[in-house]
């Protein structure tokens, strides 16, 4: 970069960072299958004003997997407070019953965080 124009780089790259910073969304720290509960243990990583945000899945149909795979569904992480302001980050352990999975097991479960956060696990029988 030349001299003339390295001025013109700083401002832009000062305002990328402000802004994939203020648009950080909800993602998963750590994401494991706790047999004895039968349920999916999820480290939740989100910002906002507190840390009392409450998380549901919301689950999509149970979909065949074409490769000799077990089926799959994906389960929409949502947060009970999505326009709460990005002021702190905060961090919490989510237990989330399979109860409701829409699949026979084994089977794949996605999760899914918005807006572009997956993570993939199979659950065995």
């Amino acid at each position: 970069m030349n001299g003339s124009r390295h001025w013109l780089f700083w401002p832009i790259l000062a305002a990328a960072a402000f802004f994939s910073l203020q648009g950080k969304a909800d993602n998963f720290a750590q994401v494991r299958y706790e047999r004895q509960s039968d349920r999916l243990v999820v480290t939740m990583v989100y910002r906002g004003t507190n840390p009392n945000h409450n998380f549901s899945l919301k689950w999509g149909p149970c979909q065949a997997n074409q490769s000799g795979n077990p089926p799959g569904a994906t389960a929409e992480v949502l947060d009970d407070q999505p326009g709460d302001g990005a002021e702190q980050d905060f961090a919490r352990a989510v237990r989330f019953s399979l109860a409701d999975m829409p699949c026979s097991r084994p089977a794949s479960v996605t999760l899914r965080a918005a807006p572009h956060f997956f993570y993939t696990l199979t659950i065995p029988e």
